[in-house]
């Protein structure tokens, strides 16, 4: 931006005073004020435009990397599909051939990990002692929605009524 100063803009004004004359110098400072104003309007509509047209590439260029993404992403896992399916026709051709000894070994064991797996659950659910929880303030037993209803409602509503719009 140009640099002008007080000093200077007093100069200017005397030198346009002296050449232009009392008489048409408010006319033309209206004049150069409105040039002005277009100028910096039409400044400010160009810089807006540029800023867009810079948005716009930018939403380009990430839509094409988003596209990108994705096709790489459908082709692995069209990839992976097709190993797995290729995998599970291998293991069904290869468990008709295997003899029935690997099936009761594969039973065998998963019931050992079951059974080790109840042991760690107990050992989770139980580690706390009852009366840790009933001093702590946990629920120690679950009430129904019902049994709920019951235990809290006023003394003035339980009386059962034999219909059900009385």
């Amino acid at each position: 931006m140009i640099d002008i100063g007080l000093t200077k803009l007093a100069l200017i004004g005397v030198v346009a005073l002296v050449v232009i004359g009392p008489e048409k110098l408010p006319t033309v400072a209206r004049m150069a004020g409105s040039l002005f104003g277009r100028a910096q309007r039409y400044i400010n509509e160009v810089k807006s435009e540029v800023s867009r047209e810079m948005e716009l590439d930018e939403l380009r260029k990430m839509q094409q990397e988003v596209q990108e993404a994705a096709s790489d992403i459908e082709q692995s896992i069209s990839r992976s599909v097709s190993d797995t399916r290729q995998s599970l026709h291998d293991a069904w051709n290869d468990s008709s051939v295997s003899s029935s000894t690997a099936d009761s070994f594969n039973v065998g064991q998963l019931a050992v990990k079951a059974k080790s797996f109840r042991k760690k659950k107990l050992a989770r659910t139980s580690a706390i002692p009852a009366w840790y929880k009933q001093q702590s303030g946990q629920k120690a037993r679950v009430l129904s929605g019902a049994a709920r209803v019951a235990k809290y409602r006023p003394a003035s509503q339980n009386k059962a009524s034999g219909s059900f719009f009385s």
